[in-house]
């Protein structure tokens, strides 16, 4: 009987391990944050966001600095929030675009570095932003156009 109690002790502290371990590791590769620490929150408004998402990446030079928070609608522009890494300094004449991984790959917020000694604080906007280049607008101005070897009459 006591091996038993044993068994079904051992048995339900390795479930629980499994399960935090599960918790854990989805928390991680998710992106999750679990008591929102770690971060602070700039603004930017843009022309058009052309299909990014909540929680895409924000990179300045090809390395993650944070994530984009939130997106909603502010007078006809899209408001996005980003949270930055506080280790992470943004100069206040810093440009802030929507690029496209690869051809059709997932958006991202690249953020150029601006050459001013005024550091944002939380909450301050980025000024300077660049809109998403709509790949489907480019096609077809170009196949719209005149053909550039062909003489106008």
């Amino acid at each position: 009987m006591l091996k038993k109690i044993d068994l079904e002790i051992v048995v339900g502290l390795f479930v629980i391990a499994g399960l935090a371990c599960l918790a854990y590791l989805a928390i991680r590769l998710g992106g999750l944050e679990v008591f929102g620490g770690g971060h602070y929150e700039l603004k930017a408004r843009f022309a058009e966001t052309g299909g990014l998402k909540t929680g895409s990446n924000v990179v300045i030079a090809g390395v993650q600095v944070g994530r984009v928070k939130s997106i909603a609608l502010d007078d006809y522009r899209a408001l996005v929030v980003l949270a930055i890494s506080n280790g992470t300094q943004i100069q206040e004449d810093a440009i802030a675009s929507v690029r496209t991984r690869g051809l059709i790959g997932e958006k991202f917020i690249e953020i150029s570095p601006g050459g001013s000694d005024t550091i944002l604080k939380p909450g301050d906007p980025i000024r300077e932003t660049q809109p998403a280049v709509d790949l489907e607008t480019l096609i077809s101005k170009y196949i719209f156009t005149a053909n550039p070897g062909e003489k106008e009459k």
